[in-house]
């Protein structure tokens, strides 16, 4: 493992076996499949994608809480399943929307108990603590009992008690899920500020918010149903897609108009449609802007008004589209039910 990263991976795999009545006739799940990455020291990585596409799995191998059933990985220079001990002093963990600590004791008591699992000398955890805090405008809260807190005051908690063992690789399992808006503007701001304040830190982040990838990450892995399908830095990503024209149309009701129908037409590169409550919401990609007329006309023959109209930008939820050929909430739609057939 070089000396430059901080993790890597070669062809890791897991399966999980479902259970069944009878051992022979178990169903397999292939949770990861050849996932293949390097990260470097310092750097900002993201893990994008719906829920159900392994990210979790991938993070559970990586901080040795599973084994790989193919391939290996390293982390912090040590090998995660013949060097468990040597990787976990070096990292930390906290997962979006998890209940840690104890009710009964204070927002203090928490995170110092926490930092003694880690051998944190007492003065320095107190210090530490007191200036994580405040960075997360908790100070005021550190004598208050955890279970008096709201849910975004807990999690914010919980995102402390992962940066206060100072990790060299820290790992964030989708930590503003379950947060409002003010709330998670705050976990990213504190992300930034910590990788800033010391350029070997590593940390790796999953999320399935296109947003939080784009503004936060380095560069981003987009992982689905186990396979890592690109990896690149958000703007080379989003690059890949600027030689379509991209539009966003609200209708109404589509009529039997479907994705389909609108892939069969040549001039459209890509076609992802969300119901609304009054019609539709369409993101189309068109192979030049003047295609725009002969769609406008398709809709016009199936009684399909357009109430509004608007050209931007690519996002990384384009670029999902692309890999995929649906969004990813589509995809997670999927996922969820293919999950409850099993």
């Amino acid at each position: 493992m070089s000396a430059t990263l901080a993790i890597e991976t070669r062809n890791l795999g897991r399966i999980y076996k479902l259970r069944g009545s009878r051992k022979e006739t178990r169903k397999e799940l292939i949770a990861l499949q050849d996932v293949n990455l390097t990260v470097e020291r310092g750097e900002l990585f993201g893990l994008l994608g719906p829920n159900g596409a392994g990210k979790t799995t991938l993070i559970k191998v990586l901080t040795t809480l599973l084994s790989p059933t193919s391939g290996w990985a390293r982390v912090a220079g040590a090998d995660v399943t013949t060097e468990p001990h040597l990787v976990r002093p070096k990292i930390n963990m906290v997962s979006g929307g998890e209940s840690s600590g104890y009710g009964l004791l204070t927002v203090r008591e928490n995170l110092w108990m926490f930092s003694q699992f880690y051998g944190v000398p007492s003065k320095e955890a107190n210090e530490r603590i007191e200036a994580l805090l405040e960075m997360v405008g908790m100070k005021d809260r550190m004598h208050t009992k955890s279970s008096d807190l709201s849910t975004g005051l807990r999690q914010k908690m919980n995102i402390v008690r992962g940066f206060l063992t100072d990790p060299e690789v820290l790992f964030l399992d989708e930590p503003t899920l379950g947060l409002d808006v003010g709330a998670s503007r705050d976990v990213r701001k504190f992300i930034i500020e910590w990788l800033k304040a010391d350029k070997t830190r590593t940390l790796l982040l999953t999320t399935h918010y296109m947003v939080e990838a784009d503004e936060l990450c380095d560069r981003v892995a987009i992982i689905n149903k186990g396979r890592v399908l690109a990896c690149d830095t958000p703007s080379a990503l989003k690059q890949r897609l600027q030689k379509d024209a991209l539009f966003e149309i609200q209708t109404s009701p589509l009529n039997g108009l479907n994705q389909q129908i609108l892939l069969d037409q040549p001039e459209v590169t890509k076609a992802a449609i969300s119901e609304t409550e009054t019609g539709a919401k369409l993101s189309l990609g068109l192979v030049e802007e003047s295609a725009l007329a002969r769609v406008i006309n398709l809709f016009t023959q199936k009684d399909v008004k357009v109430m509004s109209l608007s050209k931007r930008e690519s996002t990384l939820e384009d670029v999902f589209v692309d890999l995929v050929g649906r969004s990813m909430a589509e995809e997670e739609s999927s996922e969820t039910a293919q999950r409850n057939a099993r």
